[in-house]
């Protein structure tokens, strides 16, 4: 099948796992949405979720509609979006041009399709944009070979850089500007079309680092699809796949010979620099690919993009454009050569993988020899009335021209393309030009409505609203389906389309109907263009995919963990979802503001307070800082500067914290400070009362007034000039964790930042299956030895836990911690942990669970005399009565 071929390697989890994540965000998606009105791959759909949306708050984050009054005398934050956007909106502002005679407004349709390509662009963006969810990504792109390969477009829904259906995609709009020109001068596209020409020329020049070396790829295509989150925030490793002449790739070395042929032709005009390098790169090109004659080295996109058809129809259809670029008739000559070598059937379609039919056209009208006039015509023949042997396409019972289930609509509006700007030629009967100009007339209608649907997003009624598409999507715990609905409009991207039969399905989890593709829209482009140029139609003033922010894209929940005549102890949950656009912060930190006026007054200072951290997955407590000295107001300061917080899975979008702050003089009063209305015992809340701030800048909550000596660090004698820190941390030394290994497994515990006097025992267990067989986690036991050093009740908690390996990421759920008396060295009580209805954890895979053992009324714990905490092999881990690694206390 000429298509890319699907993946069937990863694992959709239920929906039904992953609807407890993170409600907070559902409420803005309908407000987002309102009546304004690639061939794929199954990706993995991963996690499950403990947050919900509760208790009060009411501000909001930068770039959010207007905040309310800070509790006191702040104000909560109002912003606009960090991307430069000037003055677009998604609605635009009225229309503009000449008003189409047309079924549909071709004008406004071109224009979206133009603009998806903006929304595909990897690297680093222009500092003024028309998207405000899209910023820079990719930007280490090339950085494994030392070269610099940013830039391009990213295939599909995926963040793979696939140089062969790119290319194509970039011929394909070149030759659309060759062909109707005039129409985007008039329609005032024509610049936008070529800054998307050039931006992936650039890339494919960049691509070509020696005459016989090019780089054909970037990102690895199963470590890519494993993944579901915004291209911003990528982690995974993206190597760089080249061809040579020892590895040759003909094919995709071709196309891009092709690519960057007609890119010198429509650059001609405007910049005849630009248009030689074009073109200079596309003679070296193509000599490559005609000297080698193989894509033995061509191996990265097999599974994804394989060439079916050969390279012979990519050397005709580069040696065509060659020869329009430069008259050359060598070129002309070695055109119809390779023509002839090519694969000659007529049942497909023009596309990625087969260039034959466009080669055919040109050739036809270049030559006006029959061999090429009847290669074409019995192709348009075959999709149109039937061919004089009575083989026609299948057409579906409301009008498309259906060839195949992978991006049909992609295929019947291509072919339209070949179809219009063929009918236009003198060379084409009169007949047969109104036969194929009513067919390419059908086909685009089809997709923009005339079946009561549009299936160009952002265009028309009951356009798609979740395309398969990973930034589109905006997930921030790698989880196709949270959130429920897409949090953009992909404008102007054109869908898969739907089966034989009209059915169409609108799920972000549909790839086969659903997807996008650079390559899908290539050919509707053209064929928007063309139509335009007979029909006309009005653009939108002022549009952009600049959309308005309704949620908040960081925030934090605090509750109070316990509280005492001395103390207080706060936990607290901060959230990255960003998403215009997903970005990791440079700097972020959260504050919690007290009053110690109490302090003072009973003889104490700022410089008294202590500080521990109890359990903290990320981040570190810089301390007190003064806020208004004059009026003892103070902030706890938690620093995340080196912590990676960001929208890309359930273990990176969210950290929780758990920090004590205590008056060692026995005086302490929640009720004056300003971070505490509102709060909690118990629970956590959203609250305006805390404050987020990145480099420094407020982007959630609120902040009392300030006054003298704002910012300074609280030291030893009560003024602000030393460093940050002095006050921080006084737990002792912090518990260490490490790893063991027993019979086909391996444990490993990491504390989190647990001093040896702490609150709670707290950390992630990580379980390796070392072996080859599966092991049944239903049988498993860990047993955690301790010593109470209280008499309060102890309490387990399950933070998170997950799989990780061959099958992707996958949540847990039902870990529990169960107690009893101990006897032994540094023991007098076992918590075991188990973990009820579990996956099987096969070789190689691991399970994480996020722990967390404490008493009932959060009293301090001396660490040092516990049996498990002095090292990893006295926790012990059992399959029945069977010790799989670990040595009890004696």
């Amino acid at each position: 099948m000429k298509e890319k071929l699907k993946e069937w390697l990863w694992v959709i989890v239920p929906a039904a796992v992953v609807l407890l994540v993170c409600g907070v965000l559902l409420y803005g998606m309908s407000a987002k949405r309102q009546a304004d009105t690639t061939s794929g791959d199954p990706e993995v759909s991963a996690g499950d979720g403990t947050h919900t949306e509760a208790g009060a708050g009411g501000n909001t984050a930068a770039g959010h509609q207007n905040g309310t009054e800070g509790t006191q005398g702040g104000s909560a934050v109002t912003g606009t979006s960090i991307l430069n956007t000037g003055n677009l909106t998604e609605y635009g502002n009225g229309y503009e041009g000449i008003p189409g005679t047309g079924n549909y407004n071709y004008g406004e349709a071109l224009q979206k399709s133009i603009l998806f390509y903006e929304l595909q662009r990897s690297g680093d963006l222009p500092e003024e944009v028309r998207c405000n969810w899209r910023g820079d990504s990719g930007l280490g792109d090339g950085s494994d070979v030392s070269l610099d390969l940013t830039g391009g477009w990213y295939d599909a829904g995926d963040h793979v850089k696939f140089n062969l259906p790119m290319a194509y995609t970039s011929a394909m709009l070149a030759w659309s500007v060759y062909e109707d020109r005039a129409a985007y001068e008039e329609s005032g596209q024509l610049g936008y079309m070529l800054d998307n020409l050039r931006w992936v020329d650039d890339y494919l020049m960049r691509c070509h680092t020696e005459d016989y070396v090019y780089y054909y790829q970037v990102g690895d295509g199963g470590a890519d699809h494993s993944w579901w989150g915004p291209a911003e925030v990528m982690q995974m490793a993206r190597p760089a796949y080249k061809v040579t002449m020892d590895q040759p790739g003909s094919t995709v070395v071709g196309e891009a010979a092709a690519a960057l042929a007609a890119g010198s032709i429509v650059f001609q005009d405007v910049d005849a620099a630009y248009s030689a390098e074009c073109l200079a790169h596309a003679k070296t090109l193509f000599d490559f690919a005609e000297q080698t004659k193989s894509d033995a080295g061509y191996t990265a996109a097999q599974g994804f993009y394989s060439s079916n058809s050969g390279f012979y129809d990519e050397l005709s259809w580069a040696a065509v454009w060659l020869y329009l670029a430069t008259e050359d008739t060598v070129y002309l000559e070695k055109a119809k050569e390779y023509y002839g070598q090519a694969v000659q059937d007529y049942v497909w379609a023009q596309c990625w993988d087969d260039v034959h039919y466009g080669a055919a056209l040109l050739l036809a009208r270049i030559t006006e020899e029959n061999t090429y006039k009847d290669a074409i015509e019995t192709h348009l023949d075959y999709w149109t009335t039937g061919t004089s042997g009575g083989e026609r396409i299948t057409y579906t019972p409301q009008g498309l021209a259906w060839l195949d289930m992978w991006g049909s609509l992609r295929y019947a509006t291509t072919t339209a393309f070949l179809a219009s700007v063929y009918s236009e030629w003198d060379g084409c009967s009169a007949n047969k030009s109104q036969i194929y100009w009513d067919f390419a007339v059908s086909q685009a209608d089809y997709a923009l409505g005339s079946t009561g649907r549009s299936y160009q997003i952002g265009f028309g009624e009951n356009y798609p609203q979740n395309p398969h598409h990973r930034t589109a999507q905006g997930s921030y715990c790698n989880n196709m389906n949270e959130p429920v609905e897409a949090r953009h409009t992909l404008y102007g991207a054109l869908v898969g389309g739907p089966d034989a039969g009209d059915n169409y399905t609108d799920e972000v989890s549909n790839y086969t109907t659903n997807e996008v593709a650079c390559d899908y829209n290539a050919g509707f482009t053209g064929l928007l263009a063309n139509l335009y140029s007979v029909y006309h139609g009005e653009t939108l003033v002022d549009f952009g995919a600049v959309e308005e922010i309704t949620v908040p894209e960081f925030y934090a929940e605090t509750g109070i963990n316990v509280e005492g005549n001395d103390f207080v102890e706060i936990k607290a949950y901060i959230y990255n979802v960003s998403a215009w656009p997903a970005r990791v912060p440079e700097h972020l930190e959260y504050r919690y503001f007290i009053d110690l006026s109490e302090c003072y007054a009973a003889g104490g200072t700022a410089a008294d307070i202590e500080i521990t951290t109890n359990y903290m997955q990320a981040g570190s407590a810089a301390g007190l800082k003064v806020w208004d000295e004059e009026n003892h107001i103070y902030y706890l300061s938690i620093d995340f500067s080196d912590a990676l917080i960001y929208p890309g899975g359930q273990e990176h979008y969210k950290k929780e914290i758990q920090v004590r702050m205590r008056n060692p003089l026995g005086t302490w009063d929640n009720s004056n400070d300003p971070s505490f209305a509102g709060l909690t015992v118990g629970g956590v809340t959203m609250s305006n009362t805390v404050a987020l701030y990145e480099n420094g800048t407020l982007i959630f909550g609120s902040e009392p007034a300030s006054g003298t000596n704002a910012g300074q660090s609280v030291t030893a004698g009560g003024g602000g000039q030393a460093a940050a820190g002095q006050n921080t941390s006084q737990g002792g030394t912090a518990v260490q964790g490490g790893s063991a290994e027993g019979d086909g497994i391996k444990l490993g515990i990491t504390y989190s930042n647990m001093q040896s006097s702490s609150s709670s025992i707290a950390g992630t267990l990580t379980l390796t299956n070392t072996g080859s067989s599966a092991i049944d986690l239903s049988d498993l036991e860990i047993d955690y030895y301790f010593t109470k050093d209280g008499t309060s009740s102890m309490n387990f908690s399950c933070y998170h836990a997950a799989l990780n390996g061959s099958g992707g990421y996958q949540a847990v759920s039902g870990v529990s911690g169960v107690f009893r008396n101990a006897d032994g060295e540094d023991t007098d009580t076992c918590c075991t942990i188990s973990v009820s209805n579990a996956p099987k954890l096969s070789g190689g895979d691991a399970l994480s669970i996020d722990f967390c053992i404490n008493p009932s009324d959060w009293s301090n714990m001396n660490t040092t005399n516990d049996y498990s905490a002095q090292e990893v092999s006295h926790i012990v881990v059992r399959d029945g009565s069977k010790v799989l690694l670990g040595d009890a206390p004696e």
